[in-house]
């Protein structure tokens, strides 16, 4: 019986897609070996990025190559945390940041190690319940980029629009909304996300560059380090986590049988509406994120008595639904609601939820 999976990341899959590997996996597209065996170098595998990767244009509206170039690099967002201020910051010219939460000061941090990273704005004091209001931060000339985490994990917030930072480059970690619905990608220089939320299996992270960006690079980088190495290679320069890629084409493709990023954003939106509708429904539940910054993906709460959550979750799990624990930083509940959790997820845990209020309420 498959459980309820709220995982925050890895994350849920499409279960036609875990059902699509399954019968793959020992022979994949008639090669008569398995795509875990088939060369990086190969015709098969060949097509399999290109098919990814096309996809993948697709859904962000990003299909001009000779404007964007994509990479399928691994070392999850934390290594781009240090490859971005690494390519495109110097200590005259910092990367700015939004600090939004962990992730965000974590990247912050990265730079700091190269004296070549600024905080423009943090939602620390608040407990990072929010991002900011309009006016509340800028982006100074004297900056070479502006980076913001556009959907926080931990704290169930999330950026509702991309800002407009005028001449300053914008890079964007959407590691945990990609492709949850749609977004005005152009404004963007550099865009980023690990695969293991929205896109496929941990193991390969997508990054988007723009050409015109990547003239500006810092020179003289090691070659795994360095941007221009991997775009010159044809995004191919080291041995590509091929399984993972494979897998996540077959997201991409089902994402397009679904409707594209319109369709997951209409049932996101339904998702989330219905639990944030349970949270607020009498005050025994409360929401930890201010409701105009409040994440579609990532949804966080506490019990009015938080010393009801342990059996909460205790329950949570007997009835399959998993993965509802809060981060060990936060404490409370976390619910993840992915592209490819279905909406019988959400039923189940609102059912729940009221249940247990009627006991304890």
């Amino acid at each position: 019986m498959r459980i309820h999976n709220f995982n925050a990341g890895p994350a849920v899959l499409p279960l036609e897609v875990l059902q699509e590997a399954q019968r793959e996996i020992a022979e994949t597209a008639g090669s008569g070996m398995s795509i875990l065996e088939w060369s990086h170098r190969s015709k098969e595998y060949d097509a399999v990025r290109f098919a990814a990767e096309a996809d993948l244009r697709e859904l962000m509206g990003l299909q001009d190559k000779d404007a964007w170039k994509v990479l399928f690099l691994q070392g999850g967002a934390s290594l781009q945390f240090a490859q971005i201020p690494m390519n495109f910051a110097t200590t005259q010219k910092p990367g700015g940041y939004v600090i939004t939460g962990a992730w965000s000061e974590k990247a912050l941090k990265e730079a700091e190690v190269l004296k070549a990273g600024r905080s423009l704005w943090s939602a620390k004091a608040s407990g990072f319940v929010r991002v900011p209001r309009a006016g509340e931060w800028s982006a100074a000339p004297d900056l070479s980029y502006v980076h913001i985490t556009t959907n926080n994990t931990i704290y169930g917030t999330q950026w509702s629009s991309l800002p407009d930072c005028g001449a300053v480059p914008l890079v964007a970690d959407m590691s945990s909304d990609i492709l949850s619905g749609p977004r005005d990608h152009s404004k963007c220089s550099l865009i980023y996300a690990g695969a293991q939320k929205n896109l496929g299996p941990s193991g390969v992270t997508v990054v988007f560059l723009r050409s015109d960006f990547l003239e500006h690079a810092n020179k003289g980088l090691n070659a795994m380090l360095d941007y221009s190495v991997h775009v010159k290679a044809d995004g191919i320069y080291n041995t590509h986590p091929t399984f993972a890629v494979w897998l996540m084409g077959r997201v991409l493709a089902w994402i397009k049988r679904q409707g594209g990023v319109s369709a997951m954003q209409a049932a996101n939106a339904r998702k989330a509406a219905l639990l944030y509708a349970e949270i607020d429904r009498t005050g025994f539940w409360r929401g930890s994120a201010e409701a105009a910054s409040r994440s579609l993906m990532n949804i966080t709460f506490r019990a009015r008595d938080q010393a009801l959550e342990a059996a909460f979750l205790s329950g949570a799990n007997e009835r399959k639904l998993i993965g509802l624990e809060g981060h060990r930083s936060a404490g409370g509940m976390r619910a993840s609601l992915y592209n490819a959790l279905p909406h019988a997820a959400v039923e189940t845990l609102v059912a729940w939820m009221r249940e247990f209020e009627a006991r304890h309420g």
